[in-house]
């Protein structure tokens, strides 16, 4: 490591003795295999080949499937097959950020350009096959089961939405138990593109359902692109999201109901329509909703946090951004709120399926849960052990929204219920903008879907500008929650939607290769934030960014080809410094620097660096910090 004595003048870095060529291809070569049975004993599904569902597919008790990076499912239109993972049994869905795995039609892949999965033509349709499915066994609170009990128990269960029993007695379709730390696999770097099989009457599939799944179960960097009822939805458990885009859904985006207690943190929702059908069945309908308990009265109920969420809704005739039924306690902080149609706080109490709202049987009011401490948990049905079942809230008040930006919310009635409620109070740091909170956004001209007037998103830069740039507070490193110091799903100079997803080869999203793998450690400031700005193309410059950091600082940037994940106080130091090298830096009284550096000419795209800051910091516990690691992938 370079010593830190002093920091050497800023120069430029050709990095050309880093590369290693590697190059991108597609899956045109890719050999079928129709998936005709379910998966009973462990299984990897390999990068060569392809795979067509044929019917309802499940992963059984005891097996594990392992789906490598680069693995593209698609299925036929006529058949529609799906993909479920049963209670007791594992997926590990192990796409990377230049080589995702991707669920779809070949309806979808026959657009792709030679084959290439970064490619390829959106279509107005959804329905094309079912979803993803995960079920463990958490804890649920579902009241339509007779032998269920209103007090969290073991034995509680729920049948999973969109899955029909094959046969009285079928566990296969369960969901639910007494394990919160349930496992059940990773999930990351996925695109999930036009699904939603309808099984009959409200009996769809979302995009992704999540019921009863445990906080050990990963799910990172997740992709929902048109469905034709919600993009992700989780019932109970406590399962964490981390890094999810969910675009062009035709009912909610993110639905959470049956008291689900994880957290969430970097989710896009662009709201818009999968099919010409009415709102909940392919034009957009609430883009958070949030549902208590299956009675508002049972227990768990949902209690969550949400932090850096980036919600664009639909500015002439969509819906509510936030809906809130059946003691539903959620806080949302660091977030974006713009181009809501309706209402930013909807009030619609109960959920239609049988439960009785806020206040019911001496439950918390409405009202109250938004001036009531998170710290107080409901007497009614109570566990005996309330602190192990509300572990995620830890300040403010059970409900809330704070430092936060509003933008182009125009409807009258955009702000009645949430000022009602003190949103907009001064205490609460949130910002009613402008000027827009994201660098660009353009739509598509006026054009009526399901009797609502709508205006597609063709392009879209979600980073941060004006208002959202700088948070006043933010999330606590507590080894899920990343220490982010601004507003909304994105850095300042970090796009984690990259070339993985179906919004980058569709042209609605752009990518510069910087890609942002997290894992610091904060000092001061919070936790340093590393990023990239310019051009990683052969020939042209670019230059590394550090911000959050101690001002007026040494420290070093770790430049390395290979990838080292080494634990280290609570972060993780990423880049293999023994096949790379480090070089000396300094910070200005902000606590920024920039390092400039080049692309040699000639070089070829899909070349990869990592990179990492670390930094004295008299102020943290352990005398230093570091940032995230930055991994570059040079372009085309």
């Amino acid at each position: 490591m370079a010593p830190l004595s002093g920091v050497n003048p800023v120069r430029t870095l050709p990095i050309k003795s880093l590369l290693v060529g590697t190059a991108l291809s597609g899956a045109a070569t890719a050999a079928e295999i129709l998936v005709t049975s379910d998966v009973i004993t462990s299984t990897t599904w390999t990068a060569n080949n392809t795979y067509n569902l044929q019917q309802q597919i499940y992963v059984r008790p005891g097996a594990t499937l392992t789906i490598e990076a680069g693995t593209v499912i698609a299925s036929d239109t006529s058949i529609g097959g799906s993909l479920a993972v049963t209670k007791g049994a594992r997926i590990f869905v192990l796409g990377t950020d230049t080589n995702p795995v991707i669920f779809t039609s070949k309806a979808d892949q026959a657009t792709w350009v030679g084959g290439n999965p970064k490619t390829g033509t959106w279509r107005e349709t959804a329905n094309e096959w079912g979803n993803l499915t995960l079920m463990g066994a958490g804890y649920v609170s579902e009241n339509a089961i007779v032998a269920n009990t209103a007090v969290p128990s073991a034995s509680n269960i729920a049948t999973m939405e969109g899955l029909i029993a094959a046969f009285p007695g079928d566990t296969r379709v369960n969901y639910g138990g007494g394990d919160d730390n349930d496992d059940s696999g990773t999930i990351q770097y996925c695109s999930l593109r036009y699904t939603g099989r309808v099984i009959g009457l409200g009996n769809e599939l979302n995009g992704m359902s999540l019921g009863g799944v445990g906080r050990e179960t990963d799910v990172h960097h997740v992709e929902i692109m048109n469905n034709v009822d919600d993009g992700i939805e989780v019932w109970g458990g406590a399962v964490n999201l981390k890094n999810f885009a969910i675009w062009n859904i035709g009912d909610d985006s993110l639905d959470v109901d049956q008291g689900w207690r994880g957290k969430a943190q970097f989710g896009l929702i662009v709201q818009g329509w999968s099919l010409n059908a009415s709102s909940g069945s392919g034009v957009c309908d609430n883009g958070f909703e949030m549902d208590g308990a299956e009675n508002s009265d049972w227990q768990p109920v949902t209690t969550s946090t949400l932090y850096n969420m980036t919600f664009i809704g639909q500015p002439l005739d969509g819906d509510h951004a936030t809906a809130w039924r059946d003691n539903a306690r959620v806080q949302f902080r660091n977030s974006i709120f713009m181009d809501t149609g309706r209402r930013l706080v909807s009030f619609d109490n109960v959920d239609g399926d049988g439960g009785s709202g806020y206040g019911f049987n001496g439950t918390l009011s409405w009202a109250n849960t938004w001036t009531t401490p998170y710290t107080a948990t409901s007497a009614v049905n109570a566990p005996a052990n309330p602190a192990a079942f509300y572990t995620v809230q830890t300040s403010g008040n059970l409900t809330e929204i704070t430092d936060s930006v509003f933008f182009n919310n125009n409807n009258s009635a955009a702000y009645t219920e949430a000022d009602a409620r003190g949103v907009r109070a001064p205490a609460n740091n949130n910002v009613t903008a402008t000027l827009s909170p994201i660098r660009s956004i353009t739509r598509g001209a006026s054009v009526v879907k399901g009797g609502r007037v709508l205006q597609q998103v063709l392009s879209l830069d979600p980073r941060p500008a004006n208002d959202a740039v700088v948070s006043v507070g933010w999330a606590a490193n507590d080894g899920f929650f990343t220490s982010a110091r601004y507003r909304g799903a994105f850095g300042a100079n970090n796009n984690w939607l990259g070339s993985w997803t179906a919004s980058f080869a569709f042209g609605f999203t752009a990518h510069d290769g910087f890609y942002d793998l997290g894992k610091g450690l904060p000092g001061v400031s919070g936790e340093p934030i590393l990023s990239g700005t310019g051009s990683l193309i052969g020939g042209q410059s670019f230059a590394l960014v550090g911000t959050n950091a101690a001002p007026s600082t040494l420290g070093v940037l770790a430049v390395g080809v290979g990838q080292l994940n080494f634990p280290l106080f609570g972060g993780t130091l990423c880049p293999n410094i023994l096949a790379g090298f480090t070089l000396n830096i300094g910070t200005n009284g902000n606590g920024t620097f920039s390092f400039p550096s080049g692309i040699p000419a000639g070089t070829p795209a899909g070349v990869e660096i990592l990179t990492q800051a670390l930094y004295l910091d008299a102020a943290a516990p352990q005398g230093f910090s570091f940032s995230n690691a930055l991994k570059l992938t040079t372009q085309l």
